[in-house]
């Protein structure tokens, strides 16, 4: 690894590496990178534009797709032109205030996700198990309010990782061996006792993890329970395709997620370029595919997403009314 001297003046100035052991591979590395992160950004952007241009979407269910896609969009976008500066040209420095704050925007938003993705759960419970009452259970304004919710809570559990990390010493060199600043990357730089700190944030990925799996799995043992009653194989068929897009998106978030933070503290004869890789995949993937899963499985989106392609590259198309 390449050496850094620091004067004095440099004592608040932090190395981010981007992926230790393939520097001579970043340019090609960040082909893929740059591209799914691309991908992510158009989708989501897509999936508010529709939301936000159609009446007809304005329903608790679409609102909750508004929220992923914008957690989506902040989670990639807060380590993403960083790490793609890295990458292309080299510039790896970071401040120490500039290193905490995206620790934290950075953790606070995949928690708010997590947070949104149990809503989302909720949401199927009551379409399918009381589906009479529930443009009364959820409507907008309700939506909106667990998404604050959601967003206090993250902010609440969030916001001692960094403020931990404050008051700490910190190695001569200060290189973090990542793309960007992870909590457990930084907190491994440090020079002190972190066992505070590293106890704190396994607590809370475990207690998050956990207690959100928890409430989503309380919510589908419910639906099943409620599908295995239906006589109908037909209506079955039907209650379980209204869930299909959201399982698509939990298997992708948490399996990927819970893989990449147990591998990270834990895996020790696993190479460390391969640590970073699957944590910077673990935020682009999910980002890049959630609008399309959504897309393909959610009907009335599918509709209206294709009716405005169809106006971009068929203007005079939408002149045309079937008889």
């Amino acid at each position: 690894m390449e050496n850094f001297n620091f004067t004095t003046s440099d004592s608040s100035i932090f190395i981010l590496t981007g992926i230790p052991g393939l520097e001579a591979a970043h340019i090609w590395i960040s082909i893929p990178f740059s591209t799914f992160y691309i991908m992510g950004l158009l989708g989501n952007f897509t999936v508010l534009f529709v939301v936000g241009k159609e009446q007809t979407l304005h329903k608790p269910m679409y609102l909750l797709l508004c929220m992923l896609a914008l957690t989506d969009i902040t989670t990639s976008t807060s380590f993403m032109p960083k790490a793609l500066s890295i990458f292309w040209f080299n510039l790896k420095s970071i401040t120490m205030n500039g290193c905490l704050t995206q620790m934290f925007f950075f953790h606070a938003v995949s928690t708010m996700h997590s947070a949104i993705l149990v809503t989302m759960a909720f949401d199927r419970y009551v379409a399918i198990c009381n589906p009479l009452r529930y443009a009364t259970i959820l409507t907008n304004a309700r939506i909106a309010k667990l998404g604050l919710l959601g967003m206090i809570r993250a902010v609440l559990f969030i916001l001692p990782m960094p403020l931990l990390l404050t008051g700490q010493p910190f190695c001569a060199n200060r290189i973090i061996p990542h793309t960007f600043c992870d909590h457990i990357a930084v907190e491994k730089m440090s020079c002190g006792d972190t066992t505070s700190s590293k106890a704190y944030g396994l607590v809370m990925a475990f207690v998050i993890i956990g207690f959100d799996l928890t409430l989503i799995g309380l919510s589908y043992g419910l639906i099943i329970r409620a599908v295995l009653r239906i006589s109908s194989k037909v209506a079955h068929q039907k209650a379980l395709n209204t869930c299909t897009a959201h399982i698509c998106s939990l298997l992708m978030d948490y399996s990927v997620g819970l893989f990449s933070t147990l591998t990270h503290r834990f895996g020790h004869g696993i190479a460390p370029h391969v640590h970073i890789i699957l944590s910077n995949l673990n935020y682009l993937i999910p980002p890049m595919l959630n609008p399309i899963i959504y897309g393909v499985k959610t009907k009335e989106l599918h509709d209206k997403v294709l009716k405005y392609i169809c106006r971009i590259y068929s203007p005079c198309a939408t002149d045309f009314k079937p008889a």
